[in-house]
């Protein structure tokens, strides 16, 4: 079975030029027509809603966690524009990969996913539970248990013999990956402690994301200057761990942080608060330095962008690495949503981003970008003809045209309208105790709740703590109210 296009999105697309997409960053409808024409063309690449095919997964040579990124950027499509064409097909996309055993283990993934390619799909669960996306029927796999049993997963593979500390890449020793401790892994370890501290108001979570940075800062994956490296191999047999993943930075890594620590800031106070808040600050700073146009601060992925030709190609990018930058956005906006007093700094950096992202938006049906790695070219854009984007945002259609660079530029269109007061976005992020709906599960995941990772089980809810969780939304709310007023940059 099909999905089909809502008539309203439709309209919308219809309104559009064949020939580019045309949007006023300062009308809201023209920049929600502009966000409906991406959206549509990223889902023509989907194929798992088609006969026969799986639901959730996209067709070769796309991978399975860039799929869970891409039902994540549906869920905040909707967050933020209303528009529910794409709620059925996300859902069903969601819950039939949550597998059997309802932990992101599903049959035709279980040997080949590794911590990270898990963990993108559970931060679209936690995504779902925080926008307050509609909740699956009683006896499908709800968002918040759903994310919950993840975690207590991860937390049981916290491998304090190797590196000290941290979650290793792969989950299963006959994996690439087993001997390196790499920061996706282990900061969406982190987001998700922060995010399921300040949703279910049980400290424990953070606790387990305050532990996470402090191990990656004790092997400087996180440096001094607030740069995330990509990870730290380490022998085997003597358990050293050797901090070698070069110079190189990835803008996911640095933003999984950055959106951990300012939810991390959002649930403390005092000395703790200001803690945070240095770090927030810090992470900022470096997104600043690596990530952004010098002139323009348009966002970029620093290693594709920037001159290297170590892989022989202009671009350097490879089809993963290629939708790095669209999770810096979405972290980034989340940033202004939870740790209020960052959206002065933020905001312009995404409308700068959004007007020349959409100005890309001019490719023609069939577009294709190669790959970088492997050779060949992804398969071909389906959308409406002279809308598909480039990669690239410093220049026009640059003919790299794929998944990642239609959910890049979705992203940069879409996080324009955060703050606008449009629908349940413009509230933040919901928790249990405000507004929140999603049925959780503490104990998901592990049959043993003492063997997560050597720490003591998550400790119950106590009324105090739905209390703190309820003062910290309404102060939240207060604060995206007040900052409303500057919206017009």
């Amino acid at each position: 079975m099909r999905w089909n296009v809502a008539v309203c999105g439709l309209m919308g697309l219809l309104a559009q030029s064949a020939t580019a997409i045309t949007m006023d960053i300062d009308n809201d409808q023209s920049v929600k027509d502009a966000a409906a024409t991406i959206a549509y063309g990223m889902l023509k690449y989907y194929t798992g809603n088609n006969t026969g095919d799986t639901p959730g997964n996209l067709p070769d040579p796309y991978y399975w966690w860039e799929a869970g990124a891409m039902f994540g950027a549906m869920v905040d499509y909707w967050w933020i524009t209303g528009d529910t064409s794409y709620v059925e097909v996300t859902t069903q996309a969601i819950v039939h990969q949550a597998g059997d055993a309802r932990d992101f283990n599903p049959a035709n993934q279980s040997r080949t996913s590794s911590n990270d390619d898990v963990g993108f799909w559970t931060i679209t669960a936690m995504m779902a539970a925080e926008d307050a996306f509609p909740d699956p029927p009683p006896d499908q796999p709800q968002w918040l248990a759903l994310v919950q049993a993840v975690f207590n997963q991860m937390a049981s593979r916290w491998d304090d013999l190797n590196c000290g500390g941290g979650l290793r890449w792969a989950i299963n020793d006959f994996q690439t990956g087993k001997d390196y401790k790499n920061s996706i892994s282990n900061g969406i370890f982190f987001n998700l402690g922060a995010r399921l501290a300040r949703f279910t108001g049980n400290s424990s979570y953070g606790e387990w994301a305050s532990r996470t940075w402090d191990w990656e800062r004790s092997i400087n994956l996180i440096t001094d200057e607030y740069d995330v490296k990509d990870g730290a191999h380490f022998d085997v047999t003597t358990h050293v761990c050797r901090n070698d993943s070069g110079p190189h930075v990835w803008s996911y890594n640095i933003g999984v942080f950055l959106q951990g620590a300012a939810f991390m800031y959002n649930v403390s106070t005092g000395a703790e608060q200001e803690t945070w808040k240095t770090r927030v600050d810090g992470l900022l700073g470096a997104v600043e330095a690596k990530f952004l146009t010098n002139d323009t601060k348009i966002i970029k992925e620093w290693y594709c962008e920037s001159g290297f030709s170590d892989r022989g190609h202009p671009y350097q990018c490879n089809i993963d690495q290629q939708t790095f930058k669209g999770y810096l956005l979405r972290w980034l906006s989340s940033t202004s949503q939870v740790a209020p007093y960052t959206y002065e700094r933020i905001n312009p950096w995404i409308r700068a981003t959004a007007a020349a992202a959409v100005a890309t938006c001019t490719g023609p049906v069939g577009a294709a970008a190669p790959q970088v790695d492997s050779g060949g070219i992804q398969p071909g854009f389906k959308g409406i003809d002279g809308t598909a984007c480039g990669f690239k945002w410093t220049q026009s259609f640059d003919g790299w045209a794929g998944v990642g660079a239609q959910m890049n530029a979705l992203s940069a269109v879409m996080y324009t309208l955060t703050h606008k007061g449009l629908g349940k976005a413009a509230k933040g992020p919901v928790t249990t105790a405000q507004g929140g709906t999603s049925k959780g599960d503490p104990g998901a995941g592990v049959t043993d709740p003492a063997s997560r990772g050597g720490l003591a089980a998550l400790k119950p809810i106590t009324m105090a703590d739905r209390v703190g969780a309820g003062i910290v939304t309404a102060v939240l709310a207060i604060s995206i109210v007040g900052g409303s007023v500057f919206l017009t940059i």
